[in-house]
């Protein structure tokens, strides 16, 4: 309790003070967002990865500021990019899960969703969402993502276009975002050919072929690598705009399932982490003859994407005035396209089936998160306890601007090397629908859980971060007065969504 008391008092103290602004300087910065899909904490060489190379990234580290406790507001794709756009967590968001605009039922499953626009994209934000890129277009940005959506369908009211970004290129449908050799892609309000031929998801490997040669596995590729035609666009969007403040998210689907890369870089790690097993039977994905070697080459392959983009800012003259932030939407998935037990993609979390991705343990929730400033910022590790809901109030204090209403606190001085001019939050709140439902909150070094709450349960586990990262001891029964404190944060957070999703859905009972 004397731990929650002094996180909550300091709290309240700062907030009192008032305290200034950081200076800025009279330049607006640039800021590129690069959001990964279903990278863990530990994908990353800076946060203790050896078997992945990424040493571009690392590099930013070293010259910038790397959180040790970012977390994303959500475990999954579409909920945590609606959390980032809004500056809402998920007791307050309207996308609380993914849901599909349009399932569909026949044989060609998502396949035949390719060539009907109609039928693809998620279920969208409201039509008068004010985002984090209107915040920038407000604040004279040109703004730009590039990678993927997953906001809302093609012809509804939520389109990158109608939520902010003057530029769009990439995958609309985050369920059509899992060839990486796709026949389309979306550039702003209409789907563009890439050249590749349609290949079938979720077939199996055949059983007269021989499965160790990799050969066999050219069929489930493409000639144009949709991670290659991205970046091309971004950096065609950077050239174009970089004598005016620009804000681009770079939001790659890497790596998520199903995992290919090109294959000369697949082979390089093969030839370091040596043979394996192919996948045949994939699920909803592909067949892969090498899917370890894959899963590091798309790392690698977005890294070396990193160090280009660098020296193309350097060359633009715009390097040390651009923030470079680097994270990922939520934790490592588990399933046989992506190995994160083999990784240790959770890093010192647990990492392993019902522990990453779509939990909210903390192998779902918490992200690597490092940010660059060309030489401005003085390298440091920071253990301040932030969220993606921080985004809006920082970036809108970086441009100048006031902020929406949020859920968000600004970062900045952490950023600037000014800890005690930084606001704490004074606890943080998720809830997630899904997994028959998850509720957690953070105080301090205390992490509240309960787990099967659309089942009914208020059983809340709570364990102690700081000795206990991977969350084995449950102390619920020896602090029950620190169980009681987070119960009263979860009825103040909670918000019954309104959109009518039954998916995004979940009664609370309280015990308190």
């Amino acid at each position: 309790m004397k731990a929650i008391n002094k996180v909550l008092t300091a709290s309240a103290a700062l907030a009192a003070c008032g305290c200034s602004q950081a200076r800025l300087p009279q330049q607006k910065p640039n800021i590129i967002y690069l959001m990964f899909d279903d990278l863990g904490y530990g994908d990353l060489g800076c946060y203790g990865q050896t078997k992945i190379e990424t040493p571009n990234i690392d590099a930013l580290a070293a010259r910038g500021v790397r959180f040790t406790d970012m977390y994303t507001e959500a475990p999954l794709s579409a909920p945590s990019r609606c959390c980032i756009m809004t500056g809402k967590h998920m007791g307050h968001s309207q996308i609380r899960g993914n849901e599909e605009h349009f399932v569909p039922t026949d044989e060609m499953g998502w396949n035949a969703v390719f060539l009907n626009p109609d039928e693809q994209g998620q279920f969208p934000m409201a039509a008068d969402t004010y985002t984090i890129a209107h915040l920038m277009q407000d604040a004279g940005y040109r703004t730009a993502m590039v990678g993927k959506w997953g906001l809302g369908f093609p012809s509804s009211e939520s389109t990158p276009l109608t939520m902010g970004f003057d530029y769009f290129y990439g995958f609309n449908c985050q369920a059509l975002a899992h060839s990486y050799y796709p026949t389309r892609l979306w550039e702003n309000d209409h789907e563009v050919d890439t050249g590749n031929p349609l290949v079938v998801q979720g077939c199996k490997f055949p059983e007269n072929l021989d499965k160790y040669d990799l050969a066999n596995y050219e069929c489930y590729g493409g000639k144009y690598y949709s991670n290659d035609l991205m970046y091309e666009k971004m950096e065609q969007f950077i050239e174009e705009n970089a004598s005016s403040p620009f804000f681009v998210m770079w939001t790659t689907t890497t790596p998520h399932s199903a995992v290919q890369a090109p294959e000369d870089e697949v082979l390089y790690y093969v030839d370091k982490l040596g043979d394996e097993e192919p996948i045949t039977d994939p699920g909803m994905y592909l067949p892969n003859r090498y899917p370890h070697a894959t899963y590091a080459a798309m790392v690698t392959h977005i890294d070396t994407q990193v160090g280009k983009l660098v020296e193309k800012l350097k060359e633009l003259g715009v390097y040390d005035n651009t923030i470079i932030i680097v994270t990922s939407d939520n934790g490592p998935a588990h399933n046989g396209n992506s190995p994160m037990e083999y990784f240790q993609s959770g890093g010192p979390f647990r990492c392993c089936a019902g522990w990453g991705k779509s939990s909210l343990r903390e192998g779902g929730i918490r992200m690597p998160y490092v940010v660059a400033w060309g030489d401005r910022l003085k390298p440091a590790e920071t253990d301040h306890v932030a969220c993606f809901a921080d985004m809006m109030p920082t970036f809108a204090e970086l441009a100048g601007v006031e902020a929406p209403e949020n859920d968000g606190i600004s970062f900045l001085p952490t950023l600037l090397g000014k800890p005690k001019k930084q606001r704490e939050h004074e606890a943080l709140y998720w809830e997630f629908p899904g997994g028959k439902g998850w509720v957690a909150v953070r105080i301090g070094p205390w992490k509240g859980l309960v787990q099967k709450v659309r089942k009914g349960n208020t059983q809340m586990e709570l364990y102690n971060l700081v000795d206990d990262p991977q969350e084995t001891t449950d102390l619920a029964a020896e602090h029950p007065e620190i169980v009681a404190q987070m119960w009263e944060v979860v009825k103040s957070s909670h918000e019954e969504n309104t959109t009518g999703v039954e998916k995004f859905k979940m009664d609370i009972e309280f015990p308190y």
